[in-house]
């Protein structure tokens, strides 16, 4: 890899290990990119730790994230590409509208500050958390079972245990009591500059079955764009869930990234 590869982030959302995107990271190295896969703020540097360890994360916020990983951005040679998943998506969304990226990928991204759709199926995905207002300072692991109804719908049971087993671990439930109060406060760390113009271009995908991020929302997170003259571009994946990033159709979801990207001229 060249000295002067491109550095892409990739972000992970609630509830997966940022060491879910080892498959990613192999592949863009291998395609001539410098890729980077940095945890939240608190999250051990394994599953096992983060697992033993859930209070420190607990009562990480999207501000705390998103800081995070300007920080890191910093101190890069240039602005990254980003890549996101889930609220690792609506990071990299916040990210690139304050010009700290070269482009961005936001994967099923968490709801943004002026998308109003909130489907049942979303609503059933994030009860964990919602279940208690104590939540919002506590960190919440799912169940199995929850595990497949968020993630794993679209996929064997046995491959949907086997991702719960690998990959997951607890989250913090603050960013999803701010997500749910965006559309309450003009000052929400879940507001995105989507009027930018000066940005770098965005990728918005989506899994047609996902139930924690229905297409609903992403359709909606599209239209926030609409007044800004910059690249927004949307791929459907129509038989995907919310695992789409880390289970055995992950490569599918790579490669439509890779291609966007080239299309870019990144």
């Amino acid at each position: 890899m060249a000295g002067n590869a491109a550095p892409v982030i990739f972000i992970h959302g609630l509830w997966l290990h940022a060491s879910s995107w080892a498959p990613w990271e192999e592949l863009f190295e291998e395609t001539g990119y410098r890729p980077l896969a940095p945890g939240w703020p608190g999250v051990g540097e394994t599953v096992e730790e983060a697992r033993a360890k859930p209070e420190s994360i607990a009562d990480q916020g999207i501000d705390d994230v998103v800081e995070h990983y300007a920080a890191i951005i910093a101190e890069l040679p240039q602005p990254p590409i980003l890549i996101g998943h889930s609220f690792g998506g609506m990071i990299a969304e916040k990210l690139l509208g304050q010009n700290r990226a070269a482009a961005a990928i936001a994967i099923d991204a968490a709801q943004i500050r002026g998308v109003l759709p909130l489907p049942l199926s979303a609503l059933r995905s994030t009860f964990p958390v919602f279940s208690s207002p104590a939540n919002k300072h506590r960190a919440v692991s799912l169940t199995a079972e929850q595990f497949r109804f968020a993630f794993g719908n679209a996929v064997s049971a046995e491959e949907s245990d086997e991702l719960y087993e690998r990959w997951t671990i607890p989250a913090p439930g603050k960013p999803l009591f701010e997500a749910a109060g965006a559309n309450f406060s003009a000052h929400s760390p879940a507001k995105v500059d989507t009027g930018n113009d000066a940005r770098g271009p965005l990728l918005l995908i989506m899994g047609g079955q996902d139930h924690t991020v229905p297409e609903a929302i992403t359709k909606s997170t599209l239209k926030q764009y609409r007044h800004s003259t910059a690249v927004t571009d949307l791929v459907e994946f129509p038989d995907r869930g919310h695992s789409l990033t880390v289970d055995s159709g992950w490569r599918a979801v790579a490669d439509a990234c890779l291609d966007w990207l080239a299309q870019q001229g990144l």
